[in-house]
């Protein structure tokens, strides 16, 4: 980690305490250094646009110039090396054969994450995969998606990834492998495969499942391991101590009137996190006449972006929300559930009592959700007040497990290691993850694993635990491999690849199969297996159809009947987490996914590096998160670097303060800190499993903070594109819009608008594009703005360029508190080009690259730009950018591969921004003429608004009155950004709407 002297001037956090206590009325705010006014706030402040352009810019020499042009020749012929799969792919549509080379093609497949999967329609361009979508057919995305989906097609692509096999890390072949197997199989085999191990990680496909459950069959002294860093173990504990076995548990929001969520951040963690924040939003879409509104309450260590959409949000060190459990299950009148009386601050108990009341009036209504990082008493007396309050059956349906023969996964990778340390172990084939860096540090995994003789490992990447075994087998992507995946309901989908491996790599079922001395394909296997499931005549047709429905009927896993053990130990002790007393002194340290890149497992994707964290608005990095109290007591400020002293570990990491994060408590991202994986992967940011313990995977006491007087610099993008001193972003309670019917100010009718020198323009026949965005639905997961770059081949830029603001997003989501610093509430807001009428860009163009459209677009002519940047000067909302570089990757032939053909990628000095996706504008357009008729309303869909999961971004023409975004643009809480400023934005938002509890905050 690099380091620096931190600088003499630093967070006042008391006089940010004191400036909000005095400030009148709502004070919205985007950062703390905004509210302290820190020198390196104001410094950014004082330019609109950075100034260091010559320490990173140059002349282009003739030499490079000619370099560029040959690049660009031989961009014509690089789409010629790719292949499409040997086997017969089937596309979600097919289209007429005399244009299926015009037009691209779409085919059905999915992903996985943490083993469950996430239906995708992927856009194939020549055979070329370019851009995914979410399959409106699938049940865990009904059209919508995620940041990693999104982000799907640049790893795909990624040159960093593994492109041979690899022996003791000398390139090799498949066939090599495939004879050095053959003779360790066959010793295993006359031992009935007493020294052979297989480790994956979270098994949902019924094929592989069978493919293991044959191995084990065949060689019956061999075992199955699984380990999977962010494995739901408690869940499983949990359910087995109310209910006596393992179930899974499905939550239906769209059923649920009052949710209560114990550390759950369903909105973003799989499985279903994109179908509940479909149905959760559901609940909450407010429009005139809508006379009910769910309800949600939080209690989390840490801010997620479901505690942002709550209404009313607890911050709990994490070893309190037990307790907090245990007093609402015993005033629901669960008697088992005995304990100590939580600590509630006076703000507080108000809260608590409101909270029970509410659940216990919408018995049936309400739900109850414990999340993955607490432990399993926690999750049973979530089931055993779900059950009391009548909500099983009805908004939590109870299956049985979608892992193939589920276990809990801490302990078998714990039966692993012992082996291991034993010598038990002569064969050990890791097929997927990385455990020498995911697994638990006090495990020593690594150590254990020198001691195997032979070591296979199968990646995407030559990582951490590729560097120390036998064998690396590089492996396929999603979008070159035949599989298949269950979703979290149960659902199969068939993986089909879009393309035939880039680098050669395997896919599981192919190992596996060559385990057994049958080397085939995954296509042969796959077909094979569900084949045998189907035995019937009219197998072609069912298989074609999974291919191109993406699904395969009836394969979802039906409801199940549970009933709740009486003698459950509630008042027991379960494990350190659960025995931590909540008034012990010192620090908590707190474990969780990064927002961005998982695990790690997307570590090396430049998008997701780039893609500023929901709540910290983060890149390139991760932090220590710690509250304001926290910060004020140890004397810590961003940025300061500090060790974290925790049972005999030690850690170096920076300091970002996080507004609303629970004192007493540091929380640590995981997935950065890599060694191997990518050049960009490594060399990002600390490694927080380094602390992490078997015996406390997600949070524990006893951490121990010093000072180093260092500061290391982090990549922050709040104080970016700011426009701060006007009304942003409107919010109003539920209650106030019911009774008034107009909640903010900022709409603008056109008897309201206000003369103006700028030409009027006219679309009384033609089309009207806009788009609405509702703040209701919008959740902050930052989909939309992956979506936006990979659609429209916007750059990534660097850590170093990211800090003196010049990201290239078109799409940006900015989040706002209202507030005190310790539990603000905190709001999104996506923002990208409004698309004005009065636009203040076009007329200070001096050559007229940005103009206006006879259909209301804001225009970007690329090759008439020259660079004045007069036009994002007088843009009042911030969202052009300006190529000061050449970010575009121009050179990297594997990445040339990645970009949509429909949308020019830009060179450096030219200006560039939204266009509310024109390629599609123009296709959707093609598409009706042919058919002599106009376009009908939702048949154009911008990127941004095909990968919102909750559907918070509507597109369409103003000129329809039955259109959706006429209609939600005359809604009463409908407003314009600054329409103060007469620029009439085609783009408007639907105002924030919260439904607190009168009794904890009336009005």
């Amino acid at each position: 980690m690099s380091t620096a002297r931190r600088g003499k001037r630093h967070l006042d956090l008391e006089a940010v305490r004191a400036r909000l206590a005095g400030g009148n009325g709502r004070d919205y705010w985007r950062s703390l250094e905004k509210l302290a006014e820190t020198e390196e706030f104001n410094a950014l402040l004082r330019r609109e646009l950075p100034r260091q352009m010559a320490a990173f810019g140059h002349a282009v020499t003739r030499r490079e110039l000619l370099k560029l042009a040959g690049i660009a020749l031989a961009l014509t012929v690089l789409p010629g090396c790719t292949r499409r799969p040997a086997e017969e792919i089937l596309p979600y549509a097919r289209p007429p054969e005399d244009l299926a080379g015009d037009r691209p093609l779409f085919y059905a497949t999915a992903m996985a994450l943490n083993g469950s999967a996430l239906g995708l329609l992927v856009e194939s361009h020549e055979g070329r995969p370019t851009k995914v979508e979410g399959n409106p057919r699938h049940p865990a995305s009904l059209g919508g998606t995620d940041a990693f989906a999104q982000a799907l097609v640049y790893t795909l692509y990624d040159p960093d990834r593994s492109r041979a096999v690899l022996n003791r890390g000398r390139v090799s072949s498949w066939a090599a492998f495939l004879a050095d197997l053959r003779g360790r199989m066959a010793a295993q085999r006359a031992r009935k495969g007493a020294g052979l191990r297989i480790l994956t990680e979270t098994v949902t496909s019924p094929t592989l499942a069978d493919q293991l459950h044959g191995l084990l069959a065949e060689f019956s002294g061999a075992r199955w391991h699984r380990f999977d860093p962010l494995a739901p173990d408690n869940l499983r504990a949990g359910a087995r101590m109310a209910f006596g076995g393992y179930v899974d548990t499905q939550y239906r929001f769209d059923r649920a009137d009052v949710v209560l969520s114990l550390d759950a951040d369903f909105l973003s963690w799989p499985p279903g996190h994109v179908r509940y924040a479909r149905d959760f939003t559901l609940k909450r879409r407010v429009r005139a006449g809508v006379r009910t509104m769910n309800r949600l309450y939080v209690v989390e260590p840490a801010p997620t972006i479901t505690g942002a959409m709550a209404d009313h949000r607890l911050p709990l060190r994490p070893t309190h929300i037990e307790r907090f459990a245990r007093a609402v299950a015993r005033a629901l009148g669960i008697q088992a559930a005995s304990g100590e009386v939580p600590e509630l601050s006076p703000e507080d108990t108000p809260v608590f009592s409101a909270l029970v009341e509410d659940l216990q009036a919408h018995r049936g209504s309400g739900l109850i959700v414990a999340g993955r990082q607490q432990p399993p008493i926690v999750h049973a007396l979530a089931h055993a007040m779900n059950q009391a309050l009548g909500n099983a059956g009805v908004t939590v349906i109870y299956t049985d497990p979608v892992e193939a023969d589920p276990v809990e996964h801490l302990g078998s990778l714990q039966a692993l290691v012992e082996d291991m340390a034993a010598g038990r172990v002569e064969e050990l084939i890791i097929v997927g993850g990385n455990p020498v860096y995911t697994a638990p540090a006090d495990l020593q995994f690594a150590e254990h694993l020198a001691r195997v003789p032979s070591r296979v490992h199968q990646s995407l990447y030559e990582d951490e635990t590729s560097a120390l075994c036998s064998w690396h087998v590089p492996a396929a992507h999603e979008l070159e491999a035949w599989s298949d995946a269950r979703a979290y309901d149960g659902t199969v989908s068939i993986i089909q690849p879009l393309i035939a491996p880039l680098y050669g790599g395997k896919t599981a079922h192919e190992l596996v199969a060559a385990l057994l001395g049958h080397p085939r394909s995954s296509y042969e296997i796959v077909r094979e297996f569900w084949k045998s499931q189907h035995r019937t005549a009219d197998f072609e047709q069912y298989w074609r159809g999974a291919l191109h429905e993406g699904v395969i009927a009836g394969t979802a896993l039906p409801p199940k009947s549970v009933s709740l053990r009486a003698d459950f130990a509630v008042s027991e002790s379960h494990g350190r987490q659960a025995s931590v007393r909540p008034g012990e002194e010192g620090l908590e340290v707190v474990f969780s996914p990064d927002p961005t890149i998982w695990d790690g497992c997307f570590a090396n994707n430049a998008w997701l590096q780039e893609l500023p964290k929901p709540l910290t608005k983060l890149t390139w990095d991760n932090a220590a998160l710690l509250g304001p109290q926290t910060a004020e007591r140890l004397d810590l400020h961003n940025e300061e670097v500090v060790e974290l002293h925790y049972h005999g570990r030690t850690l170096r990491a920076p300091v970002l303060i996080l507004p609303g994060h629970a004192a007493g408590a540091v929380t640590l991202p995981l997935g950065y800190g890599r060694t191997h994986g990518g050049r960009i992967a490594t060399g990002q940011g600390f490694n927080a499993y380094t602390l992490r313990r078997s015996d406390a995977l997600w949070f524990d006491s006893g951490l121990e903070i010093r000072k180093t007087g260092e500061r290391h610099r982090l990549a922050l993008t709040h104080d970016h594109h700011r426009m701060e001193g006007r009304d942003l972003i409107q919010v109003s309670t539920f209650k106030h819009f019911r009774e008034r019917l107009h909640i903010v100010h900022g709409s603008v009718t056109e008897e309201q608008r206000l003369p103006s020198l700028y030409p009027g323009f006219s679309y009384k026949e033609g089309y009207a594009w806009g788009m609405a965005v509702d703040l209701n639905a919008c959740i902050g997961c930052n989909a939309c703005v992956v979506a936006c770059q990979a659609e429209n081949n916007v750059p990534t830029v660097g850590k170093t360029q990211v800090m003196i603001g010049r990201e290239m997003h078109w799409l940006r989501v900015d989040r706002y508190y209202v507030g005190d610093l310790d539990r603000p509430n905190t709001y999104f807001e996506p923002a990208l080009c409004m698309h004005c009428e009065n636009a203040p860009c076009e007329l200070v163009c001096p050559v007229g690259a940005t103009n206006h459209s006879d259909e209301g677009l804001n225009q970007m002519i690329y090759n008439r730009c020259v660079g004045t940047r007069y036009c994002s000067n007088n843009c009042p909302y911030k969202v052009r950018r300006f190529n000061f570089l050449q970010f575009a990757d121009v050179t990297t032939p594997s990445l040339q591969l990645m970009y949509n053909p429909d949308v020019t990628v830009r060179a450096r000095g030219v200006m560039e921004k939204c266009t509310y996706c024109v390629q599609r504008i123009q296709g959707g357009k093609i598409r009706a003429e042919e058919e002599n008729r106009r376009v009908h309303d939702g048949e154009i869909k911008t990127a941004c608004q095909q990968a919102c999961p909750a559907e918070a971004i509507i597109f369409g023409d103003l000129n329809d009155p039955n259109s959706r975004v006429a209609q939600l643009r005359a809604q009463p809480h409908s407003y314009a950004l600054l329409a103060e400023l007469n620029t009439q934005p085609r783009t408007t938002y639907l105002a924030r709407i919260r439904n607190p509890n009168p009794k904890i905050e009336p009005e």
